[in-house]
């Protein structure tokens, strides 16, 4: 039987991931895209830049005018928020 793969916020809520790990995982993905995945200390991973490809939202979200930094950052951390991890590794 397949697990449920569940978003990061859903690790988030459980108490798996913390809000701290997270912010480190966008500030990595910020200041360098290319990267690669993040590993969090509960093993799972998250490849932001595909999360954020995957995304409907963030083009909208960086389209809006206005300050670009953190309308940038937010988009990313709602995609990153929403993408489904899988079990830890």
């Amino acid at each position: 039987m397949a697990t449920e793969r569940l978003t990061l916020a859903d690790l988030r809520k459980t108490g798996s991931i913390t809000s701290s790990e997270i912010v480190a995982a966008v500030d990595a993905y910020v200041h360098n895209p290319a990267a690669g995945p993040y590993r969090f200390a509960s093993g799972h991973t998250l490849d932001i830049a595909t999360a954020v490809a995957a995304s409907k939202e963030f083009a909208k979200m960086v389209a809006r005018s206005g300050p670009k930094e953190k309308v940038f950052r937010t988009a990313v951390t709602a995609a990153a928020m929403s993408a489904r991890l899988g079990p830890p590794g």
